[in-house]
């Protein structure tokens, strides 16, 4: 029996004007924000996985629940850099060996986090984790060892955020990128710096085609299953950041003229996706508010409600229960409530990273990760069970199997938990 949550008008009300988590977005580093088959154009949760055949054994009728997990590029470096082809095999194998025991289905693995690719590209520099000398590519390995066990995969991009200037300047000059921040004319215009990073401004034509050309790229050479971009879009609020391309539009409300470019690149993508395979998934997991997405000019109402965007949508719910601004039950049914376009499914982002710790931004829930051990198969439960809600996604690998010897005992715990509810047939 599914469960509708409804919200009170209150509630609704911080919900658009109010994140907890998104607060971070301006004073934070980057890297403390970065802790994210379709046929005939036809939407079904299915098409989220693989169908089962012998080579295949995954079947998506025998769970309960669709679930997703992210790999981040952060922790390539542990079994990429300076490791033999076997070796990163090994470990990659022994990682999602690790997760379709749990009962995931989908992993969602970051393949360009910098500006930088862990697979074969004309237009992208290689990983910033991988050797000078790696000889393999990352990319197709995973893929290959991920679809021997049944797993679907998406190639996880990040289409905005670069490099530093000291990693920029080490860029190969053969990219377009390394190319743009050598021209005066596009370094500060195409290519801007917000806070310690260089991010592409998505205001450019010019851009918005490399940005495409890079997804067409993905699915052109790999045989994925589909494209996810995550939640980093205009890294500022500050006019600064394209005062020279809003003053050429012509345009007068720059919040409007800013969503409108993330649609064009938006679009763009999902164009380039269904242009070079129209059965492959183009996704986005944005904020877990609308006051976090407007930060960014995310458009996501728009996304959720018109068909030529995305399959669909992956927020980020990385709260508790007893979250002040967004508590995770009524959150999640407002996203239900946002997705209403046939052709696009909802899923949500939950956590496991915050599990033993203090959650600094959730007002009166600040304590609520330390003292209940079960969050994250509390909410996952309840979104099995949650009407417009058709999938979760798990937020990460290193986490989940890899936590703090603190929380170990319950990260034990709640595999458990989850691996129950993932795992149990569907009535």
């Amino acid at each position: 029996m599914k469960i509708q949550v409804v919200g009170s008008f209150f509630l609704i009300a911080c919900l658009l004007t109010g994140c907890a988590d998104s607060e971070k977005l301006e004073s934070a580093p980057p890297n403390a924000l970065f802790c994210k088959n379709i046929t005939e154009n036809v939407q079904t949760i299915q098409h989220l996985h693989l169908p089962a055949t012998p080579e295949n054994p995954v079947s998506t009728a025998s769970t309960a629940f669709p679930c997703g997990m992210w790999f981040t590029a952060m922790d390539y470096a542990e079994i990429l850099t300076g490791k033999s082809e076997a070796e990163f095999r090994a470990a990659i194998q022994e990682r999602f060996q690790q997760v379709q025991a749990l009962g995931i289905q989908t992993v969602f693995l970051q393949v360009r986090a910098f500006a930088d690719a862990y697979y074969t590209s004309t237009y992208y520099m290689s990983g910033l984790s991988m050797s000078a000398d790696c000889s393999f590519d990352p990319l197709q390995i995973m893929l290959t060892e991920a679809h021997q066990l049944g797993l679907s995969v998406h190639a996880w991009v990040n289409p905005l955020r670069c490099q530093t200037d000291a990693q920029m300047e080490q860029m190969p000059e053969q990219y377009p990128i390394s190319q743009w921040y050598a021209d005066e004319t596009k370094r500060g215009t195409w290519l801007v710096k917000s806070g310690d990073r260089w991010w592409l401004n998505p205001a450019y034509p010019e851009v918005r085609q490399l940005i495409a050309d890079g997804v067409s790229e993905l699915v052109t050479q790999y045989e994925i299953d589909g494209v996810q971009i995550d939640d980093y879009f205009y890294p500022t609020t500050d006019a600064s950041f394209d005062a020279a391309a809003f003053a050429e539009s012509g345009a007068t409300d720059r919040s409007a003229w800013r969503k409108e470019q993330c649609n064009l690149m938006v679009q763009a993508m999902y164009n380039a996706v269904k242009q070079a395979n129209p059965k492959v998934l183009f996704g986005i997991s944005p904020q877990g508010t609308l006051s976090g997405n407007e930060k960014q000019s995310a458009d996501v109402q728009t996304w959720g409600q018109t068909a030529g965007y995305c399959d669909y949508l992956l927020p980020q719910l990385y709260f508790g229960f007893q979250n002040s601004t967004a508590p995770f039950a009524e959150t999640a049914a407002f996203w239900a409530e946002q997705v209403t376009c046939p052709d696009v499914t909802l899923w949500i982002g939950i956590c496991t990273y915050k599990i033993g710790q203090q959650d600094t931004w959730a007002g009166d829930g600040m304590t609520e990760w330390q003292t209940d051990s079960q969050v994250v198969s509390k909410e996952l439960e309840l979104l099995c069970n949650m009407d417009g809600i058709d999938g979760a996604a798990i937020y990460d690998y290193a986490s989940t199997f890899q936590p703090e010897s603190s929380v170990s005992e319950i990260l034990s715990s709640e595999r458990d938990a989850i691996q129950v509810l993932l795992q149990t047939p569907a009535n």
